[in-house]
């Protein structure tokens, strides 16, 4: 098994296309065509983790955040980021991270986070716009079936939990063939008419090109004729934040302790417990204070999240609680998701979570 392998499955799962424009995430140090010995999942990279997947016999890293996030101008033993990357050039080390694309996707960081407190039905608390196209294409009647099959296969046609999604419509297509062409139905330079269907499927961005090669493969035409445009609908699927309900309200005191036990965390920072009860729930992995308001649109009485600074605790103005937790606390059980989701898949390689605490804040 490459390294290829891996990151191929990993990113059919978490499409590098959704992360944010600011991140990294994809293989930052290492060679696709490397096989791998073993995999070692964490939440971050660290001398100490470098030194564990040695250890492991691991020569791949997952990691949820990037060990390279900003331009490294230099390489030298005065920073430790530098000295990361020095160590795994020198062990052969593979280094790669899924970050806001993972948190971006529905079965991602902040769907494992909601397990954890165990809300029912999370849904996406902010869906993202332009990630969405529709395709329509013109296929003859008796290749139709051929054509769209091709296409679902590709990615096409999937609309929240439902798949193989399409409009239909019949029509009669005109073409006259020119010189030099080799049609499949008609004569050169002679007008032609076939009753054709005209199709319309959506289509996820990071499919996109994969569909329109499928089409015109499986496409009897010589020349292929779509239209391909992008919607400006909200992704369901794809967004940032969770928000979903407890299967019986607890009293605001009681959910706390609650968040305390089930995200293993030894602080909860909150603000004016303004709710004698919790039952509507919102989640946001890492720094999540940019959700505030959609948390508070959405109904939540309390947002769980991490980073929040001082100031913006005061815009929970007696609508919300908000319960930050840390920011390696909301995320430290990322690497068990990555976990989960290859072991499902690849069984015949070592994988190894990280034992290494990698949070650098410290609690008295």
């Amino acid at each position: 098994m490459k390294v290829k392998d891996i990151t191929n499955y990993l990113e059919r799962l978490a499409p590098l296309a959704y992360q944010e424009s600011y991140d990294n995430s994809g293989l930052m140090l290492g060679n696709y065509r490397d096989e791998v010995s073993g995999i070692l999942f964490t939440l971050d990279i660290t001398e100490e983790v470098l030194d564990e997947a040695v250890s492991e016999g691991c020569n791949l890293i997952i990691a949820h955040h990037p060990l390279i996030f900003k331009g490294l101008k230099k390489i030298t033993p005065d920073h430790w980021v530098e000295r990361c990357v020095i160590k795994a050039i020198q062990n052969n080390l593979n280094l790669y991270a899924a970050h806001t694309n993972l948190d971006n996707v529905s079965h991602g960081v902040n769907k494992k986070i909601s397990d954890q407190i165990q809300l029912l039905n999370p849904q996406i608390l902010s869906p993202k716009t332009d990630t969405l196209f529709k395709l329509v294409t013109f296929i003859p009647h008796e290749n139709k079936d051929e054509v769209l099959k091709a296409m679902y296969e590709a990615g096409a046609g999937q609309v929240g939990k439902y798949d193989h999604c399409s409009f239909q419509m019949d029509g009669t297509g005109t073409f006259r063939p020119g010189e030099g062409t080799n049609p499949h139905i008609g004569e050169v330079n002679e007008d032609e008419t076939v009753n054709e269907v005209r199709v319309e499927v959506i289509i996820e961005s990071p499919d996109v090109s994969r569909v329109v090669k499928a089409l015109q493969l499986s496409h009897p035409y010589e020349e292929v004729a779509y239209y391909l445009n992008t919607l400006s609908n909200p992704n369901q699927d794809i967004g940032s934040g969770m928000i979903g309900d407890l299967e019986n309200p607890m009293s605001t005191s009681d959910f706390l302790f609650f968040l305390k036990e089930k995200l293993n965390t030894e602080v909860v920072r909150h603000t004016n417990l303004c709710h004698e009860n919790i039952e509507r729930v919102a989640v946001c992995g890492g720094s999540g204070s940019f959700l505030l308001k959609q948390a508070m649109a959405a109904g939540a009485d309390i947002f769980v999240t991490g980073d929040f600074k001082y100031h913006d605790f005061f815009e929970a103005d007696n609508r919300i609680i908000i319960a930050d937790i840390g920011h390696y606390e909301s995320e430290q059980f990322t690497k068990e998701l990555l976990y989960e989701v290859l072991s499902k898949k690849f069984t015949n390689i070592a994988l190894r979570l990280s034992k290494v605490v990698t949070n650098p804040i410290k609690y008295l």
